[in-house]
């Protein structure tokens, strides 16, 4: 653990709130392309995915990464980007 100057745990601070979601956002992301990637190297015979049911993308290892990665980011991304603006806009006062 490492401390301040004014002797607090910078360490624990910085793990906190809007840090830790974008970097469990990251890792999810980086987990489902990782994913993806092995789903095309293992699995024989698959069709090219489509992203949104309108981009093909090749069946390679690298296009079910990217289209892995893509769907998460999307999928995640779209809710979680609406909590980021609730909570910084919308007023409290009820």
């Amino acid at each position: 653990m490492s401390e301040d100057a004014a002797g607090t745990d910078t360490t624990e601070a910085s793990l906190r709130g809007p840090r830790l979601v974008g970097i469990l956002y990251a890792t999810l992301v980086l987990v489902s392309g990782v994913a993806g990637l092995l789903v095309g190297v293992f699995v024989d015979g698959l069709r090219a995915p489509r992203f949104l049911f309108l981009v093909p993308f090749p069946p390679t290892p690298l296009g079910f990464a990217a289209y892995g990665a893509l769907t998460i980011a999307l999928v995640l991304g779209i809710p979680l980007s609406l909590v980021v603006y609730v909570s910084r806009y919308v007023d409290d006062a009820v």
